[in-house]
């Protein structure tokens, strides 16, 4: 049985949030032209922010702010053009709501600045492992740190999880190395990068493997290629799956969920928050 277990998760600014007992919801706020399923939908900064502030209505506790597509094969930005799109997000959003702010990049320099204007967590897709520097910077400010798993440029092990535990780990030492407290640490799986379908949903149905490092883990399989490739749906329709796979992943243990569609996914985690409570009342025990 997953037991609930309360983590306090540190970021900068002398803030905290208590996840584990609660899932807790990162919404995507784009602000980007050509990311998979929303881009061009929020690149206007007032377009960004209501709709970063929609989210936290519908019940986002962190929002999540990329200025660069992650998708495969996509013409990377420079950072100075990333910059421009996210910091006037930030820091509108800084004086507009109490949630959390994420900057997600791989960059040490548009980390820095974000978490100048106001950003909380930094969401690094490469894991500490393309720029390290991120990881000093986040022992000097206090940021939280998203450490996620991802499969490019590197040859992976043939097992799935076997590949989660060799990279999380060379993550979690770079970190350890800067100086950064466990407790600003969150890992993340990276469902969909350089993963095949058959991968995604391996990592899924043995998600509980990753609950040996006893750190929050979050998980980002909103609208993700591997749920059209299972509903057939394409990318802006896959939100009912996204809320199955959320509501699987809280079940096995996940604590934050990164999607597209807050609302949807608030109801899905909202019965398996009341499923995991009730298992806890019986003690694990079934009929």
């Amino acid at each position: 049985m997953t037991e609930l277990r309360s983590h306090s998760w540190h970021v900068a600014h002398g803030r905290s949030l208590d996840v584990g007992e609660r899932s807790a919801i990162m919404a995507v706020v784009n602000v980007t032209p050509d990311s998979f399923s929303d881009g061009g939908h929020y690149e206007a900064v007032d377009t960004a922010v209501a709709h970063a502030l929609a989210c936290v209505e519908e019940g986002a506790a962190i929002i999540d702010i990329g200025g660069e597509s992650t998708k495969p094969d996509v013409e990377a930005v420079s950072a100075t053009e990333e910059q421009g799109r996210v910091l006037p997000v930030i820091e509108a959003l800084r004086g507009k709501t109490d949630a959390l702010i994420s900057i997600d990049t791989y960059r040490a320099d548009t980390a820095r600045l974000a978490i100048s204007a106001g950003a909380h967590i930094v969401n690094d897709v490469f894991g500490l492992q393309r720029e390290p520097e991120i990881a000093a910077l986040a022992a000097k400010t206090g940021a939280g740190l998203c450490i996620m798993h991802t499969g490019r440029e590197r040859a992976k092990l043939p097992d799935v999880i076997d590949d989660q535990v060799l990279f999380l780990s060379r993550s979690l030492d770079i970190a350890a190395a800067a100086g950064v407290n466990r407790q600003n640490i969150v890992l993340d799986p990276g469902f969909g990068f350089a993963k095949d379908v058959e991968e995604n949903l391996e990592l899924m149905a043995r998600f509980t493997a990753l609950l040996r490092f006893e750190l929050p883990l979050l998980a980002g399989t909103s609208r993700k290629r591997f749920i059209g490739a299972v509903t057939g749906r394409d990318a802006p329709d896959r939100d009912v799956g996204t809320a199955a796979t959320s509501a699987i992943l809280r079940l096995q243990g996940a604590a934050i969920f990164r999607v597209h569609n807050v609302a949807i996914n608030r109801d899905a985690l909202a019965v398996a928050d009341a499923i995991l409570k009730t298992r806890a009342k019986l003690g694990g025990r079934t009929p």
